[in-house]
């Protein structure tokens, strides 16, 4: 399969008391077109600083992230605009991620319209969105306060896929939900996954829902990668300790 996204030897230093402190230690892992890789650890680990990485939010301090053999991290701004059209990300709390002054059906038609789509078909287009992630139409008319937790993380879904991205990265998407919407939004990323062929990087502390949705998988602690693998081979005979406790604790 061909490799879209390669990290090499990524580490992240932060000052801390004028000491360095390492969020990131020497992490090296490969994505490839139609993998569904989870990304695991505790709070703390380096999964949000690792993303936040991948899609160009912060700099590594050590190591290349490549995009289809190319160093995300030198980019030109035309360059980099072309990765965003590839590479989308969902965020934790969506409601943050959206402009409270604005109504949802514009904000999810924000990244058609960046790219030169007209407004007229970017709303034509905003119709099927809305239908693809399970949602009534006339939510494009509320605001994000107007609706609840799960429904403001699928229209941040809708937003990601507005640009038919290769990739999507999911942090901690589902942990402010209620079980039954983290149910939901699981099966809606697993639709999607098959209708519009996407890779997608799962971030979570949760195991229940990584065996679910993703093939691959990567146990982090304290910033390292302690044990990966199929996600399947390794929550049967986990090789870690500390593996072995996080699935005790999902048993």
């Amino acid at each position: 399969m061909q490799e879209i996204l390669k990290v090499i030897n990524l580490t992240k230093n932060y000052l801390k008391n004028d000491h360095d402190f390492k969020a990131l230690d020497d992490i090296n892992f490969t994505l490839k077109k139609g993998d569904s890789l989870a990304i695991v650890g505790e709070s703390g680990c380096g999964k949000s600083t690792l993303a936040n990485i991948l899609i160009r939010l912060e700099t590594p301090t050590i190591g290349e992230v490549l995009f289809k053999d190319k160093n995300i991290h030198q980019y030109s701004r035309q360059k980099l605009k072309q990765f965003y059209r590839q590479v989308q990300m969902v965020f934790q709390l969506p409601q943050e991620s959206f402009n409270p002054r604005q109504r949802l059906g514009d904000s999810i038609i924000e990244p058609l319209i960046n790219i030169g789509t007209n407004k007229a078909q970017a709303k034509q287009i905003l119709d099927d969105l809305l239908t693809k992630v399970a949602l009534p139409l006339e939510i494009k008319y509320k605001y994000p306060h107007q609706i609840s937790g799960g429904q403001c993380q699928r229209c941040a879904i809708a937003r990601a896929i507005s640009i038919k991205p290769q990739v999507l990265i999911c942090d901690e998407i589902t942990s402010a939900l209620d079980t039954i919407t983290q149910m939901e939004i699981l099966n809606l990323l697993l639709k999607l996954r098959q209708e519009l062929d996407l890779s997608i990087i799962f971030i979570s502390h949760d195991l229940a829902l990584v065996q679910k949705l993703c093939n691959k998988i990567l146990i982090m602690y304290q910033g390292k990668i302690i044990e990966r693998g199929l996600t399947s081979e390794v929550l049967k005979n986990p090789q870690e300790e500390y593996t072995k406790e996080l699935i005790n604790i999902c048993s």
